[in-house]
This record gives structure tokens, C-alpha cells and sequence, in this order.
């Protein structure tokens, strides 16, 4: 029987790339939120202490464990002894909590946090750019897991891995120590073919991000003149079981080539509009029923 655990992502709550998109709550307060919505893992944020002597004792009181946590990469244009510096902090701390992963995020030349940068502007890689990033993100994944703490790489949104010949190709130009996080999403936005991805790059999938969209939302947005942050504010993503992706066929094709860990409800939208506990709420409850349907024994975190 295959094993799956469920968390959730403080983004709800409180949004790290656009904080008026945020609810005034605390670190615990979400926590708690988030228990009793089922969860019984959540990936870091702004409002976490970066140490488990400190957080240690608040998750335990929530029944909760760290399941991952975003780190903004800069390989892309820096040198690979800097971004270890740059990650060891996070990385002990990750490895304190037992955490799965480090969620590798390439913000280099990134416009996703820019309001002012259209979609249709975002960072494209000649060949000979990403055969290096390539290269180089080979080599520091392999340290990462050498250390004992395994990244998986965030295809994203006006990043420069983004669509699904960008991802293709990257993942042909990285080993196999470079982990794929999948977002569902993510890739539905950037208009891939959710399953397909799944199919191609199936052995190195590591951590799901399961994100919903609107898909009217989406398709009404004009990517010449708005930007990600823009798409966040309509309300281009939500949980699973209130967007239009079918994550009963998503997750079944991830439990047929043996998937197993986390999925990971992470989905940033206005807490104001969508309130954080009742959208915790829907998205656990669809991903029980799809995890039934798809086999998947739901164990804590």
C-alpha cells in the first residue's frame, strides 16, 4: 500500500513575495488553523524561527513537522561555494527537523516577484545557458543530498524554468541528484500538460505541490501587460477541490508509478477573499477522497 502525508503551505496565510496578500495571524494561530483542517505537516515561512529549539516545541503542540520549506536560489548567475554558504543555515535547520527536502527555488533573473514585469517578459536560457545551469545545478544538488538534505528543484512561473520544453530540457541537462518538485499549477499555467510531466520525469518527482487554478482566471489574464503577483491578486490559484484540475487523475498517475511522501496544499490567494482555514479545509477534504480513490494510505507527518 502506498503512503502518503499531507501538509500545507503558510502561503495561505501570509504571502512572502506580496505581504499586503497576507492574514494578521500568528505563527501558531496558523498552525493550529491548519491542524484543524487535518494537516499534520507544513512547509516554512517568513513567520517561522529558523531554529528547532525554538519551533520544536510549537509544532509539537499542533501535532505538525516541517515538509518543506522554499530557498531562493541564485546559481543561475552566482558560483556554487557561495550558494552553499547561502543554504547552510537552512539546511541544518532542515536537518534538525527531519524535514523531506529543500525546496530549490531559481529566483536569479526570476520576475515572479516583480509587479512591474509582465508574464510575456520572463527569462528565457539560450542552449549554451542552460547546458551550464545544468551543470551547475547538478553539481550542488549532489552536495546538498551528500549533506544529508535533498533540494527539489521548483519549475515555476515567470522563472526561467517555467514551461514544459523548459523543464524537459533541464531535467535532460541535470542528474539524478536533482530532484523534481512537481506542481500541478504551476505547470496547468504555464500551459503543459499536467499528466504528461508526470509520465516524463515520473522517477525524479520527490515532493508535489498540489495547486489548483482557475482556469477562467488564467485564460482572461493578458501576459503582455500583467504580471505573476497580478495572476496571485485575481485569484489564478486556489486548493485542490474548488479550481478546475482534475487531482483524482493526477494522483493516480502519481500512485501508478509508485509515488510516495508528500503533497503539499499550496496555494497563494487573497486570505481576505478566500479565508485561509476554510480553503484548508476544502483541499484536505479532496485530497482524502483522491488519495482513497488512487489507493494511498494517509499516514501523519
Amino acid at each position: 500500500m502506498l503512503k502518503a502525508k499531507l501538509g500545507i503551505a503558510p502561503i495561505a496565510w501570509w504571502n512572502d513575495d506580496l505581504e499586503e496578500l497576507s492574514d494578521d495571524v500568528s505563527l501558531e494561530e496558523c498552525l493550529r488553523q491548519a491542524s484543524e483542517a487535518g494537516f499534520t505537516g507544513m512547509e516554512t515561512g517568513r513567520r517561522f524561527p529558523m531554529n528547532m529549539q525554538e519551533l520544536g516545541p510549537i509544532l509539537k503542540k499542533y501535532g505538525m513537522s516541517v515538509c518543506g520549506g522554499w530557498f531562493s536560489g541564485l546559481l543561475l548567475v552566482g558560483d556554487i561555494e557561495r550558494e552553499k554558504e547561502r543554504i547552510r543555515e537552512q539546511m541544518d535547520f532542515f536537518i534538525a527537523a527531519n524535514a523531506p527536502c529543500i525546496v530549490y527555488g531559481e529566483t536569479a533573473r526570476s520576475i515572479q516577484g516583480d509587479r512591474t514585469k509582465p508574464l510575456a517578459t520572463k527569462p528565457k536560457l539560450s542552449e549554451k545557458e542552460m547546458e551550464e545551469y545544468g551543470r551547475k545545478m547538478t553539481e550542488f544538488a549532489e552536495w546538498c543530498a551528500d549533506e544529508g538534505m535533498p533540494i527539489a528543484y521548483h519549475h515555476h512561473m515567470a522563472a526561467v524554468i517555467e514551461t514544459e520544453p523548459e523543464l524537459d530540457d533541464f531535467m535532460s541537462k541535470t542528474g539524478e541528484a536533482v530532484k523534481l518538485l512537481y506542481d500541478a499549477g504551476h505547470m496547468a499555467m504555464a500551459g503543459g500538460d499536467v499528466i504528461r510531466v508526470i509520465n516524463h520525469h515520473h522517477r525524479r518527482i520527490s515532493h508535489v505541490h498540489t495547486k489548483d487554478v482557475r482556469i477562467n482566471v488564467v485564460n482572461g489574464l493578458d501576459r503582455t501587460k500583467e504580471s505573476f503577483l497580478d495572476a496571485v491578486v485575481k485569484g489564478a490559484f486556489t486548493v485542490p477541490g474548488d479550481g478546475d484540475l482534475d487531482f483524482g487523475r493526477i494522483v493516480h498517475r502519481l500512485a501508478s508509478f509508485g509515488y510516495q511522501g508528500w503533497f503539499v496544499v499550496e496555494a497563494e490567494q487573497d486570505p481576505k477573499v478566500s479565508p485561509p482555514l476554510e480553503m484548508a479545509k476544502i483541499g484536505h477534504k479532496e485530497l482524502l477522497r483522491v488519495m482513497s480513490a488512487a489507493e494511498y494510505t494517509v499516514v501523519s507527518g
